[in-house]
């Protein structure tokens, strides 16, 4: 009997380790399964709609990582906005700097050789920096626009700050670490080190980037280029983004932007994708397959996820219409007004990219600055905003803030009662005030 007794506790005991031990290694894949719904091995990824800034899919996009020669985007954005401004030519010449030849002849990193005594075009390095990364013509081009490395930092520092980059560190223009640059980093740089933002920043980097100058597009959507062609330094250029069209990853739409890959960063990858009217920018950081290794292939085929997921699941829908008004908040009270109200209704209208299947969870908040207007005042004026809630998945915001403000306005103008009416109000004001203190 004892015995028995005895096996039965053991028996139960040994059921219960089991039990706890299902329940244990389930959890670490539930909290795989919540933490990225589309697959993506990567340090951190985000998808965002390149026309609106809505972000469809985010993981670990505020964590600040390497980013290696997706810094190059920074270089590109200045350099326009100087060609932009009269103040750099296309054709203007370089002179080559002992520091920039140095570089280009380490033919371990991404160069285009350039001549100790040799003269470039800035639109010569700008294509070698856009297309083949070339490290050397990146230099080539910050010592251009500001007279050296060290002063353009201050160009890049100042133009994150301008466009809201958080958690941003420029040590250099390239991307490069800082132990590659042969000890002439820029003064007060440090002797290693790399570039870093959040996945985040660099999206938004790239947004700007199309919205102030969009023919960026132009360049980096070339496969192949001879850099000096028909001369004795021609060098072939194959870009580096493989997912162009004829490039061995190939994906209908993708014209460019930026890789990056140093041991630091791992893969990298901002990239842009347009077909029809929808436009997408992603960014992939630290791409590993799915036994953990870093590769090229990594990148794009975390990319291609994100362009898929985008494509297949998102679609624009108009969720407020120019004029519209809402139930409840038809009208707003006038102090001082002819009339006792107006009427209110939605400014503009208002489309966003969203889940196909969730565009009728979307539901409008009036939010009303005060509860009355003062007359007079002109039609359009505005009385507060609108907010989207959705009541199915997630909401990421958008990537220059967590949401777009729609406004709500006056659709007639408020007219001021004339001195004799307003006088009476005063006078009949007064005696029912006095009435009440009677009575």
């Amino acid at each position: 009997m004892k015995n028995l007794q005895k096996n039965m506790i053991i028996r139960f005991a040994l059921a219960v380790v089991m039990l706890a031990s299902m329940i244990l290694l389930a959890i670490p894949n539930q909290a795989k399964a919540a933490e990225d719904e589309i697959g993506i091995t990567a340090k951190a990824a985000i998808l965002i709609d390149a026309d609106s800034g809505k972000i469809l899919y985010s993981k670990n996009a505020e964590k600040s990582l390497g980013i290696a020669s997706m810094t190059k985007m920074m270089t590109e954005y200045i350099l326009l906005d100087q060609i932009e401004a009269g103040k750099v030519k296309w054709d203007q010449k370089y002179k080559v700097s002992e520091y920039a030849y140095k570089i280009s002849q380490d033919r371990a990193l991404s160069n285009v050789p350039l001549r100790a005594d040799g003269e470039y075009t800035i639109r010569e390095l700008y294509d070698a920096m856009a297309i083949y990364s070339a490290n050397a013509a990146t230099i080539a081009i910050a010592e251009t626009v500001a007279g050296s490395e060290k002063a353009f930092l201050k160009l890049m520092n100042k133009k994150a700050k301008e466009i809201g980059l958080k958690n941003y560190t420029f040590l250099n223009s390239t991307g490069l670490n800082n132990e590659q640059l042969q000890g002439m980093q820029p003064a007060g740089s440090p002797s290693t080190g790399e570039n870093q933002m959040p996945a985040s920043s660099v999206a938004r980097l790239a947004y700007h980037l199309l919205k102030s100058h969009p023919d960026v597009l132009k360049t980096s959507s070339i496969a192949r280029k001879t850099f000096r062609e028909g001369t004795d330094d021609a060098i072939k250029m194959d870009n580096w983004n493989f997912m162009l069209k004829g490039l061995v990853f190939e994906y209908e739409g993708v014209d460019g932007l930026k890789t990056g890959t140093t041991d630091f960063a791992g893969h990298c990858f901002t990239g842009t994708v347009k077909r029809g009217d929808t436009r997408f920018i992603s960014v992939v950081m630290g791409a590993v397959d799915s036994k953990g290794n870093g590769s090229y292939k990594a990148r794009f085929d975390a990319t291609k996820k994100m362009y898929d997921y985008g494509f297949g699941q998102f679609t624009t829908e108009k969720l407020v219409d120019k004029n519209a008004t809402f139930k409840g908040n038809e009208t707003i009270a006038v102090k001082n007004g002819k009339e006792e109200s107006v009427k209110i209704a939605a400014k503009d209208e208002f489309s966003m990219m969203v889940k196909t299947a969730e565009a009728d969870g979307y539901k409008v908040k009036v939010v009303l600055d005060k509860k009355s207007i003062e007359a007079p005042a002109k039609k359009g004026t505005v009385v507060g905003h609108l907010e989207l809630k959705n009541s199915e998945g997630k909401n990421y915001g958008f990537i220059d803030g967590s949401s777009k403000e729609l406004q709500l306005v006056t659709t007639e103008a408020a007219e001021e009662k004339g001195w004799f009416t307003k006088l009476f109000s005063s006078i009949g004001g007064f005696f029912s005030g006095l009435w009440n203190k009677i009575f």
